[in-house]
């Protein structure tokens, strides 16, 4: 499962583990300290929003070249660009700056984390585990733009695979076309595929030519069948599957240049300035 709809919300499946996490860390806070009448909720809020911060920051000094021409885009968290390490420094240090301020707090924050901890660290081993072979995805037959068919993996020709889902009526689609069309001069050692869902030859034929698009394979998902078959829920998911058929990630939501280069480090393929 890459995402999922929470009413009218997609939710990328990292995200809801982290949500799951903050919530049993404030639940789990809460039942301790209600004896003596303590509230965390404020510090843990405190803690989540300091280590998205330093997430962020530490996402943007590690590709910052990538923001140097648009600069304004280090405050598009929309990419989903994070370091999980630097999220983890900040958390950490202002949990430790927490619990020293306010002794008292200690017994029903230090329970509240270590709760949550664990349900983020269970969260994502599990996430890990369910990336594995994509051989389903690989074998499934797409539709060209002239009306031929193909497999995926004819497409990929051996070589690591970039599978875009997405459709013409989705803005974020339209936003990230240019940095995959971009990455492609990039990375020529890497097959990019655009996995339209849905729509016909000619409405994407047209999008390709009012947009000025040169994209390397587009091809057509009648039946919308790629998406569930990696459990995607919502546009663009963005599939990472290395040379030996593996899925080693996979993205959900608009991709920018900083985002995508962190996501190809999987392939072992440095930038092509």
């Amino acid at each position: 499962m890459l995402s999922f709809n929470l009413g009218p919300i997609a939710l990328s499946a990292p995200h809801a583990v982290l949500l799951a996490a903050a919530l049993v860390a404030w639940l789990v806070g809460t039942l301790l300290g209600r004896r003596r009448e303590i509230s965390i909720g404020g510090a843990l809020a405190d803690i989540l929003l300091v280590a998205m911060l330093s997430a962020r920051v530490g996402f943007v000094l590690l590709y910052f070249e990538h923001y140097r021409d648009a600069p304004w885009g280090v405050l598009d968290i929309r990419d989903g660009g994070f370091s999980p390490a630097a999220a983890l420094l900040g958390g950490v240090a202002c949990a430790v700056w927490q619990l020293w301020r306010h002794p008292e707090w200690r017994r029903a924050l230090s329970g509240g984390l270590l709760a949550g901890a664990m349900v983020l660290a269970a969260g994502s081993l599990l996430l890990e585990r369910m990336q594995g072979p994509a051989n389903e995805l690989l074998e499934a037959s797409v539709a060209l733009i002239d009306g031929q068919t193909s497999r995926l993996a004819e497409l990929a020709d051996g070589r690591p695979l970039v599978l875009n889902l997405w459709a013409t009526w989705c803005p974020p689609c339209v936003r990230e076309m240019p940095v995959l069309e971009d990455a492609q001069a990039r990375y020529p050692d890497v097959a990019f595929v655009y996995a339209n869902q849905a729509e016909d030859a000619a409405t994407v034929a047209q999008f390709l030519a009012s947009q000025r698009l040169a994209l390397q394979h587009v091809v057509l998902d009648h039946d919308a069948r790629l998406a569930p078959m990696v459990g995607s829920r919502g546009l663009p998911t963005t599939l990472f599957i290395d040379a030996d058929g593996k899925m080693v990630d996979s993205h959900f939501g608009p991709l920018s240049r900083a985002t995508l280069a962190s996501r190809m480090r999987h392939f072992g393929a440095p930038l092509q300035r």
